[in-house]
C-alpha cells in the first residue's frame, strides 16, 4: 500500500452510530482464535492512540483541537472493536486470549525485524509471555475447570519458558536502547504495535486481577501485571526519544493503518473483514491529516519519515517452530543493562528485587505445582491405582 497515493475517509465524513460500535460479537468457539487475535491487538493500538493524544494535548495548547478531533472517531473504533469481544469469554478465558497476542504477534514480529538487536528485544519478551500463558492455563484449569487450548484452538503451545519468577528486574535492566532516528518504518511500526498490545495486556490484569475472589489468582495477576509493565517499559523504551510530537503522531497512525492492513490481508469472517477495510481507510484519513499539521508546523515532508510504501503486512499465523527454537535456544538468557546475558552474569541489582519481591514465595510457582497440560484439563488424567 501506498501511504500518500490512498487517501482514505476524511475525517469529516467518518461517523460510527451506536448500533456500529456495539455490532454481534465475533464466535468464541466457531471463529478462528485469529480472529479474536486480531481484535485484540487492534483495541490496544486504538486506546494507545487515545492515551497518546491525551498525553499530547497536556503540553501542546495549539494541537488540543486536531488532537480531540481524531480522539473522537479513535474512541468509537476503540468501541467498535473491543465490543466485538463475546460476554461467554470468562475473564480468564479472555485472559488467555491475550498471552496467545502476545507470543503469536511478538514472535511474527521478531522474524520479520531487520535490526538483529531489536529482534533479540522482542524474542527475549515473547518468552515470558510464553511462560505467563502456561501459568494462567493452570489457573484456569484448577478454577473453572477448562482446558486453555479451546480458546488457543491448538495454534499455541501450553508449556512454561523462563519462569515467572524468574521475570523480575530492576528498573535498570528493562530499559533497552532504543532503535534511533534512522531506523526502517518496519522497525517503527513494530516498537509503536507491541508497545500498544503489552500495555493494554498490562492494562486489563490490573482491572481484572481484582475482581476474584480466589487467593492465588489475585496474587498471580498481581505478579503478572508487574511483570507486564517491566514489558511496557522494555518495548516503550526501544521508540527514539528524540521525535517531535507530531512525529511521534503520524507514525502511530502508520501503526495503525498497518495494523488494519494486517488484518485486512488475512481476516477469515468476512464481517470482520469488512471493519478492518472501513477502519484502515479511516486510519488513512487520520495519517493525512496529521500528514498536513506535520507541514504547517515543522515545514517537513511527511514522506521524509514515512517513505511511501508499507511494508508486508503481519502474519497471522502460528508461530510454534519458531517460539519452539526460541524457547530451546534462548530460555537461560537474562538482561544486564540493556544487554542479554547468560544466566551467571545477570545484574545483581534484578538478582537482589527478585529476592526481595519473592520473599514469600511467588504465586506463579505455586498456581503450576505439579501443573502439566492434558488435553481436556487435569480431570481428563487416567487415575493410577497402587
Amino acid at each position: 500500500m501506498n501511504l500518500f497515493d490512498n487517501k482514505g475517509v476524511p475525517l469529516e465524513r467518518q461517523c460510527l452510530t451506536w448500533k456500529d460500535m456495539v455490532g454481534n460479537p465475533i464466535s468464541k468457539l466457531d471463529d478462528d482464535a485469529f480472529t479474536r487475535v486480531r481484535v485484540i491487538l487492534m483495541n490496544g493500538l486504538e486506546l494507545d492512540a487515545l492515551r497518546l493524544s491525551h498525553i499530547g494535548a497536556r503540553f501542546n495548547g495549539e494541537l488540543r483541537l486536531p488532537l480531540a478531533q481524531i480522539r473522537r472517531i479513535e474512541q468509537h473504533q476503540a468501541t467498535a472493536v473491543n465490543w466485538l469481544m463475546s460476554a461467554d469469554h470468562s475473564p480468564l478465558e479472555t485472559t488467555i486470549a491475550y498471552e496467545q497476542v502476545a507470543i503469536e504477534v511478538t514472535a511474527a514480529v521478531a522474524q520479520r525485524e531487520p535490526d538483529p538487536y531489536l529482534a533479540q528485544v522482542y524474542r527475549f519478551g515473547l518468552l515470558e509471555d510464553f511462560d505467563h500463558l502456561y501459568r494462567y492455563s493452570a489457573l484456569l484449569d484448577r478454577l473453572e475447570g477448562k482446558d486453555a487450548n479451546n480458546i488457543l484452538q491448538g495454534y499455541t503451545d501450553i508449556v512454561p519458558g523462563r519462569p515467572t519468577a524468574e521475570e523480575h528486574r530492576a528498573p535498570q535492566d528493562d530499559l533497552r536502547r532504543d532503535h534511533g532516528h534512522n531506523a526502517a518504518l518496519i522497525s517503527r511500526l513494530h516498537a509503536n504495535m507491541i508497545t500498544a498490545a503489552e500495555y493494554q495486556t498490562h492494562d486489563y490484569y490490573m482491572n481484572i486481577g481484582p475482581t476474584f475472589a480466589d487467593p492465588v489468582a489475585r496474587q498471580l495477576y498481581g505478579e503478572i501485571a508487574s511483570v507486564e509493565e517491566q514489558h511496557v517499559t522494555q518495548y516503550g523504551s526501544l521508540i527514539d526519544p528524540d521525535q517531535s510530537f507530531l512525529e511521534l503522531w503520524l507514525l502511530h497512525e502508520a501503526a495503525e493503518v498497518y495494523g488494519y492492513y494486517s488484518c485486512l490481508s488475512s481476516e477469515t469472517n468476512p464481517r470482520i473483514k469488512a471493519l478492518w477495510e472501513r477502519f484502515c481507510d479511516y486510519e488513512l484519513g487520520h495519517l493525512h491529516f496529521v500528514a498536513d499539521l506535520i507541514r504547517r508546523h515543522e515545514g517537513r515532508d511527511p514522506a521524509e519519515i514515512l517513505g511511501e510504501g508499507l511494508p508486508a503486512p503481519v502474519e497471522f499465523r502460528s508461530q510454534r517452530e519458531f517460539v519452539r527454537d526460541v524457547l530451546a535456544d534462548e530460555v537461560n538468557l537474562r538482561a544486564n543493562g540493556s544487554d542479554f546475558v547468560v544466566r551467571d552474569a545477570e545484574s545483581p541489582a534484578s538478582i537482589e528485587y527478585r529476592q526481595r519481591v519473592n520473599a514469600d514465595g511467588s504465586p506463579s510457582t505455586q498456581v503450576a505445582t505439579s501443573y502439566h497440560w492434558t488435553s481436556g484439563t487435569e480431570l481428563n488424567r487416567p487415575v493410577v491405582r497402587v
